[in-house]
């Protein structure tokens, strides 16, 4: 018994970094579909993006902390050339164009991803300063997993503070509701979406290099997290800050216990429950607390 109950504890921990991973993400998505009415289909392969350019990084200079600097700003960038070249074409139009622009735009980052680094699976390893366990008191547990969430709850914390207190972040909450008014006040809507685009695959990239020494590096890595992301924005509330965090949480958590009792159902649980939810919650738009606000 008190074997299984260390067993059940450590799945609850790795269900914790999966899903800080997974609210990261979703967080970005949430973030882009809030501001931009844009469902971001090519969100996953960001994340699969990030990972590729954090391994060549390492490559190049063998510094993990170098990797955490340059793959968002990357990715940032990467974003912004989207958005400028692309996205802002089809503002107002029906969303399904934005849809099929973004299921391309995944498609064209994954060929190249493959032309670039090959369709082998990579390796990553993590640092050595963050390898090996610490010992919890009653169990050991791996120090880069810790890491992972530590910055996983930073970052949350930081672009709430992003969003709620500084003058662009304001800008972006009022361009959420009164889009028309913030024109009419002389900003530069564009530039805001830009940067919201930038940020929200910045974070998509920058879980992608937190989860390469986690899990081998691959091209079409992107696409399982992808449905998964979905599930939690879907579960979160689309739009939702807050409400992506919990669902994160909840479906990693989901994922970690399911694979303990019955492996080959992990991912069917998270489908089933979040049809069970939306089965339950019955009003239109309805979500976890803090849904529909940043």
């Amino acid at each position: 018994m008190g074997d299984f109950l260390l067993l059940l504890f450590e799945q609850l921990m790795n269900g914790f970094v999966f899903g800080m991973l997974l609210a990261m993400m979703a967080m970005g998505l949430s973030i882009i579909f809030g501001l931009m009415d844009i469902i971001n289909f090519a969100h996953g392969a960001y994340y699969t993006l990030g990972a590729y350019v954090a391994l060549s990084v390492m490559g190049f200079v063998d510094n993990f902390w170098v990797v955490l600097i340059v793959v968002p700003v990357t990715i940032m960038i990467v974003g912004f050339i989207v958005e400028f070249v692309l996205l802002r074409r089809l503002y107002g139009k029906n969303p399904v164009f934005g849809l099929l622009l973004n299921f391309g735009v995944m498609l064209g980052i994954i060929q190249i991803i493959r032309l670039v680094w090959g369709v082998a699976y990579r390796p990553f390893s993590p640092p050595e300063l963050l390898s090996g366990t610490v010992y919890l008191g009653f169990m050991h547990f791996s120090i880069y997993r810790i890491f992972v969430v530590g910055v996983c709850i930073v970052l949350a914390v930081l672009v709430w503070l992003f969003l709620k207190k500084t003058p662009v972040g304001l800008t972006v909450r009022a361009a959420v509701d009164k889009r028309e008014m913030v024109k009419a006040l002389g900003i530069n809507v564009s530039a805001v979406f830009t940067l919201t685009f930038g940020v929200g695959v910045a974070l998509a990239g920058l879980a992608g290099a937190l989860a390469a020494p986690l899990l081998a590096v691959f091209p079409e890595m992107g696409v399982q997290i992808l449905i998964q992301c979905f599930v939690c924005v879907v579960i979160g509330g689309m739009g939702s800050f807050r409400g992506s965090i919990v669902a994160g949480l909840i479906v990693g958590e989901i994922m970690a216990l399911m694979s303990l009792v019955y492996p080959a159902m992990s991912e069917v649980a998270v489908y089933v429950f979040m049809a069970i939810f939306l089965l339950t919650r019955c009003v239109p738009h309805k979500s976890l607390p803090g849904a529909g606000e940043f």
